[in-house]
């Protein structure tokens, strides 16, 4: 069976035919109404010679034959040619009310493009329930944000490889100079470079069942022999974090069963405890609302934005920045489980130096070397 494949053609006035059109049957209509392959060319505007040319090519590539090339006589449709006519015919009674919805939801779409007063956000970020509520509360005001979640390193890379205008990562309140995460980001920030926006502030903490059955209060119970854990991904900001909390623990990934075990998102690993394939999870708490199960916290963290600091003056950033400074993402934030709206520094421009205490390290290295040569 032969495919359809569609396309459409954007300009300043819209034609009066509503149809979908296909140059194919355009000339089997010219064909059959004029009764020659020169007659038909000089109803479409075309050359004999195109006409001619990429009627054979349709020949070829259906397999049929289309026109009946008898020399001398009038040039008509194959019965082929004739049933594709009438399929055509058909198929464009019945869809025409869906293809005026379909072209005016583009339309519409495109509308976007040529209004001057909303801009396009393109963001690379690590999975958040925030991220999505600010995505449709920002639409509302003409701040369209074009999400693409991945792990937090991934995305401060897409965002260094130009793919992207703003990254989402995050971390844990005044995290460690010698931390995974420090580790982690520090050859992926620069000070200078990128300038850090802050987001939200949330819990993270073990996913578990409802009410707890298993009293799970820790990593040191995941640890017990028979627990079940489902990781985040390598390179995933929640992974991370869960490096960190073990060697703050004194354990290592070998005794943690499932540590190999991975899901996408929070939600993901929120839905593999629901389902009884796991116990235990590192993620937010409001993966563990949605999913009407229990949450034991563990961190408090800091979801930061970060963009190139030439970036900042740009219409899309200055946008986004008025958006999370107003009091309805405020309140927004509030309403997530596991969020806090009062500490998260939304829409403030911070310095990496003092929101990421790691960078520090510079001025201390150059501190010894002084002490050392004195």
């Amino acid at each position: 069976m032969h495919k359809v494949q569609l396309s459409y053609l954007l300009t300043p006035q819209r034609g009066k035919d509503a149809l979908i059109r296909n140059p194919m049957m355009d000339m089997l209509h010219a064909v059959s109404e004029q009764g020659s392959i020169s007659k038909a060319a000089r109803a479409l505007d075309l050359s004999y010679r195109h006409v001619w040319g990429s009627l054979k090519d349709w020949e070829q590539a259906l397999g049929r034959s289309l026109i009946v090339w008898d020399k001398g006589q009038r040039a008509r449709l194959t019965e082929f040619g004739e049933k594709l006519l009438w399929a055509e015919r058909q198929a464009q009674a019945r869809l025409a009310p869906q293809i005026e919805a379909l072209r005016g939801d583009i339309e519409r779409a495109f509308a976007t493009a040529f209004d001057d007063s909303t801009h396009v956000l393109t963001l690379y970020a690590s999975h958040d329930a925030a991220l999505s509520a600010l995505r449709e509360q920002a639409s509302q005001r003409g701040l369209h944000l074009d999400i693409r979640f991945m792990g937090s390193v991934d995305a401060i890379a897409a965002l260094n490889a130009g793919r992207c205008m703003m990254a989402g990562f995050h971390v844990r309140d005044q995290p460690q100079r010698q931390s995974v995460a420090a580790q982690t980001y520090r050859s992926l920030l620069k000070p200078g470079l990128h300038k850090l926006i802050g987001f939200s502030h949330r819990q993270q903490g073990l996913i578990v069942a409802k009410n707890n059955p298993l009293q799970i209060e820790g990593l040191a119970d995941v640890a017990q022999p028979g627990m079940r854990y489902v990781n985040r991904p390598e390179g995933t900001g929640t992974r991370v974090l869960l490096d960190d909390l073990l060697a703050e623990a004194g354990l290592s990934s070998a005794d943690i069963q499932g540590y190999g075990t991975e899901e996408p998102s929070h939600t993901a690993v929120a839905q593999a405890v629901a389902s009884g394939a796991a116990d235990a999870g590192l993620g937010i708490e409001a993966a563990a609302w949605e999913k009407g199960l229990g949450f034991v916290p563990l961190a408090q963290e800091r979801y930061h934005l970060v963009c190139l600091k030439s970036e900042l003056p740009t219409a899309q950033v200055q946008a986004l920045l008025r958006e999370l400074q107003g009091g309805e993402w405020q309140a927004t934030l509030d309403r997530l489980p596991g969020y806090s709206g009062a500490l998260a520094q939304s829409g403030k421009v911070l310095s990496l130096r003092a929101a990421l205490p790691w960078w520090s390290y510079r001025k201390e290295k150059r501190d010894d070397s002084v002490h050392a040569a004195g």
